[in-house]
């Protein structure tokens, strides 16, 4: 589900003695300290910790690491210092722009670090594959929404993806270009489906998806329960 494990990103500008981290990760001590010793090592702190979103393999660790740094931290909200689209959050040197990417879950936020032309997507958008539609917090029509609007900003200056797992991507056009055209492909698989007598979630699943591994099933079912909950909205 993790791929190689979450990234946890380390944001500043070269000479800066500040750092913004985006996505602490799950509360693993290790991990935590190593993200803190990254930025001692560059003579720096950590000021902001911003999230994705809330999903714990990605906001766990939050709590420890504020305590660990004593930064602020950001998730999307309605406090003072949460996080809404088109937020500027301005912190170690630079500016990332929020935009609001819902689909995978409701509170998924990306970030564009003009500076760098990339954007970093959380689990909207992977370094190696692709993400499950988390019904029924995250929401088919929303998601495709967000690829719209990611699309959209490969063509205004986005070059490269920062993903929440997987590798650098260095083509972000391509890769969201691929996200869109999987899932509609996707889609007219489970409406074919359907058509041939297809029943509920396993039997789309066991049509649709019999060349997943099957230890992706569990996240191949809250896709395809968030398909059909698209399809039932638009009979």
């Amino acid at each position: 589900m993790t791929l190689d494990g979450t990234n946890t990103w380390i944001v500043m500008a070269p000479g800066s003695t500040a750092a913004l981290v985006i996505d602490p990760g799950p509360d693993d001590e290790s991990h935590l300290q190593s993200v803190c010793r990254v930025v001692a090592d560059r003579g720096a702190r950590v000021t902001t910790t911003i999230l994705t979103h809330a999903h714990l393999d990605h906001s766990a660790g939050a709590p420890r690491f504020a305590e660990l740094t004593g930064s602020v931290v950001r998730p999307i909200g309605r406090g003072h210092a949460d996080l809404a689209d088109g937020s500027v959050v301005r912190a170690a040197g630079v500016e990332l722009r929020v935009v609001a990417t819902p689909g995978h879950t409701a509170d998924s936020l990306s970030f564009v670090l003009d500076a760098d032309h990339a954007l970093l997507t959380g689990d909207t958008v992977l370094g190696r594959g692709t993400t499950v539609v988390a019904h029924p917090d995250g929401e088919l029509a929303a998601y495709l929404d967000s690829l719209e609007r990611l699309q959209a900003l490969t063509g205004a200056g986005v070059a490269t993806i920062l993903p929440g797992h997987g590798p650098v991507v260095p083509d972000a056009s391509a890769l969201v270009a691929y996200y869109r055209a999987h899932r509609a492909e996707r889609l007219e698989q489970v409406r074919q489906a359907l058509a041939d007598g297809a029943d509920g979630v396993d039997g789309v699943l066991e049509r649709v998806y019999a060349d997943v591994p099957r230890d992706v099933w569990p996240a191949a079912r809250l896709s395809i329960a968030a398909q059909l909950a698209y399809l039932a909205e638009r009979q």
